[in-house]
């Protein structure tokens, strides 16, 4: 992995530009009246813990919920209580894990699936009317820049992570 390159003094006009309209989305998207009228056009009663956690499953294998905790940033115990919500609304289901019978995943049941496939219908038709005016070619370098925003974004914390480790281990060495 390579070393990023030293940041000037000051963040660049962009960057400040990018962040703002990244705080104005994340807002949007993260309001609990927005949540609310999503799931009812979906016609799923989660809440926005369990809707991520859904989703995170659908797009992976099934997956411990140590991997869980940390592919969302959030403490173990936060996933195990979602996943045993989710049980019992008949969403998920324990898997054994194949590398190590002892330990289990989370995989989505029949109705979790539709479950994420009827949030993501509601939630991509709500993208597509406010994006309706761009043109096909703009949607495609949108989609393209946003990926390869949040794999740099995903590289630096990793990054970042080993960074903050590195001194810690050393300093635990030295005692």
């Amino acid at each position: 992995m390579s070393t990023p390159s030293p940041l000037p003094d000051s963040a660049s006009t962009e960057v400040i530009e990018i962040e703002r309209a990244l705080t104005r989305i994340s807002y949007l998207i993260s309001r609990a009246r927005q949540h609310d009228r999503l799931m009812a056009l979906a016609g799923v009663p989660l809440d926005r813990a369990a809707v991520a956690l859904l989703r995170q499953i659908a797009d992976s294998e099934p997956l411990r919920p140590g991997e869980l905790a940390n592919r969302l940033a959030v403490e173990a115990s936060h996933v195990t209580r979602q996943v045993q919500q989710l049980m019992k609304a008949g969403y998920v289901t324990r898997v054994p894990d194949p590398d190590d019978r002892r330990a289990q995943r989370i995989q989505l049941t029949s109705a979790g699936q539709e479950a994420v496939r009827r949030i993501r219908e509601s939630s991509t038709r709500g993208m597509q009317l406010a994006l309706a005016d761009w043109s096909p070619e703009e949607l495609r370098q949108l989609a393209t820049l946003f990926h390869r925003m949040v794999d740099d974004f995903l590289s630096y914390a990793e990054t970042d992570a080993t960074q903050e480790a590195a001194p810690a281990a050393s300093t635990t060495a030295g005692q």
